[in-house]
């Protein structure tokens, strides 16, 4: 698959997504086409029905950008959803293997951060959601959920842990968006990730052939404390410079909210029993040869 098809796939699911009323065409009785027609997002877009079918079949790899941005127009799409399509249609197609993440590979500033951060659970995760370290407080409030090696996207569809987050489907959409935001879509990790719940998780299926693309800054988590129960806690992410493509997140409570005071009495617990290991890191994967693309 290369970037032409990607980008074919996008405006296919996009175009199934968008109702006819969301742009101002009357609804007959008798329609039976999911979304829009091609013709109508050609006519909305004013390009030409034939232009608009090569692009969807992947004929046509090279649109201007008034052509994307008409399309962007007629399909709705926001800023951020822009940046992805941009991206697609600029892109080589080629296949791009990022090295494989290595505890040296950070800098050490970066590294004494968590370390410091005694009262503050730290991760540093890859674009894939891999966890590539943790601090301390990090590894004692995720019960092995926030362990380097794991996925927040696996994670994420775990039975255990979709029973206990409200609003669950928000939550998976938003992850989900931004996977397919920061991820290269030829890395074989990310096909690793797909396959696998693809295989197992039909809501995946779904949410991901919705094609949403969107980074995800900020957001809230809920998860248990001994002596406590359920607190929710807010995340806030930090691009790390200089080390495209992992990202900082950090987790604290609200003034005045149970996470505050369970985090506290967890920093605690987790000082008095000084581990030997302050930040752990993920173990570098094996080399991968595979070659393909996460539709």
């Amino acid at each position: 698959m290369n970037n032409g098809s990607l980008l074919a796939t996008y405006f296919r699911a996009r175009r199934e997504l968008i109702q006819p009323e969301d742009v101002g065409i009357p609804r007959e009785t008798n329609r039976r086409v999911q979304g829009l027609r091609r013709q109508e997002v050609a006519a909305l877009a004013d390009i030409s029905f034939d232009y608009y079918l090569r692009l969807e079949q992947g004929r046509h790899h090279q649109p201007s950008e008034q052509v994307l941005a008409a399309l962007g127009r007629a399909l709705l799409l926001d800023d951020d959803a822009m940046v992805y399509v941009y991206r697609l249609a600029h892109d080589t197609g080629r296949a791009r293997l990022r090295p494989a993440p290595q505890s040296e590979g950070f800098d050490e500033n970066v590294v004494r951060l968590l370390e410091h951060w005694s009262h503050t659970p730290a991760i540093i995760i890859d674009r894939n959601q891999d966890l590539i370290r943790s601090n301390r407080l990090a590894l004692a409030l995720g019960r092995g959920h926030l362990d380097p090696g794991c996925n927040l996207v696996m994670a994420l569809f775990d039975p255990d842990v979709r029973s206990t987050i409200p609003n669950w489907t928000d939550a998976a959409l938003q992850c989900l968006a931004a996977l397919r935001f920061e991820s290269d879509p030829f890395d074989p990790r990310l096909r690793d990730i797909v396959t696998t719940l693809s295989s197992r998780d039909a809501d995946f299926v779904r949410m991901w052939a919705r094609h949403d693309a969107r980074p995800f800054m900020s957001g809230t988590i809920r998860t248990s404390v001994d002596d406590v129960g359920p607190i929710d806690l807010k995340f806030q992410n930090f691009a790390i410079p200089g080390h495209g493509g992992y990202t900082l997140r950090t987790y604290f409570g609200e003034p005045g909210t149970r996470g505050v005071k369970a985090l506290a009495d967890l920093a605690r617990v987790v000082e008095h029993e000084r581990p030997s290991i302050g930040v752990r890191s993920a173990p570098a994967p094996a080399p991968v040869e595979v070659v393909a693309a996460a539709s």
